[in-house]
């Protein structure tokens, strides 16, 4: 084989393999989460270990590669959906209750709201997304007097990381704790106009 020959037949191995390992770091981080073994994501692939750090170097690099695909704008589309509600009050329970059902439904949708790989940069930018929505929606909902006027962004990130600590917990609590937990806080949030 000619070295010109043999480079190219490389260089396509390099990318089928990198192509290999991208599409089972979403099947597996999709299923388990960004702190699954990587071990599993190259087996899954069908390359070594080695192969899987040689192309990619850390595991934050592999979050890095994944994470657009996973979570594919969906606080976008569901900052659209809130848009649609009626008023402000009902905008933010909208986002803020739609962001918590996907990281009750997606272990990698946890990962993100929770922040737990701050070396990745596009898993702090889709989180950093997620929370510039919000904070159009606090604001709006603020001005209208029907949300408390000192929470902030903050107390909306605590929101997650509870959130993420009740549902690792799923084996000692009610499946639908964190929704029973959600209920309490918005109810707390809301104000609650007296009749006239």
């Amino acid at each position: 084989m000619a070295p010109a020959d043999s480079t190219r037949a490389l260089r396509r191995d390099a990318r089928e393999n990198l192509e290999k390992l991208t599409a089972a770091a979403v099947k597996v981080f999709l299923a388990q989460g960004f702190c699954a073994p990587l071990e599993e994501v190259a087996r899954a692939a069908g390359v070594s270990i080695g192969t899987l750090y040689n192309r990619f170097g850390t595991r934050e690099a592999l979050i890095d590669a994944v994470v657009p695909v996973i979570a594919a704008d969906r606080t976008g589309r569901l900052a659209a959906q809130a848009q649609a509600q009626p008023d402000p009050w009902s905008r933010f329970r909208f986002y803020v209750t739609r962001l918590l059902e996907l990281q009750a439904a997606s272990p990698p949708v946890d990962d993100i709201m929770a922040r737990r790989y701050p070396g990745s940069q596009e898993l702090t930018n889709h989180c950093d997304d997620a929370l510039a929505h919000a904070a159009r929606f606090i604001e709006a909902a603020q001005a209208d007097g029907s949300l408390r006027g000192d929470f902030r962004i903050a107390d909306l990130t605590a929101m997650f990381l509870a959130n993420s600590g009740i549902l690792r917990a799923a084996t000692t609590v009610e499946e639908d704790a964190w929704r029973r937990h959600l209920e309490f806080v918005l109810d707390g949030l809301h104000v609650h106009r007296a009749a006239v």
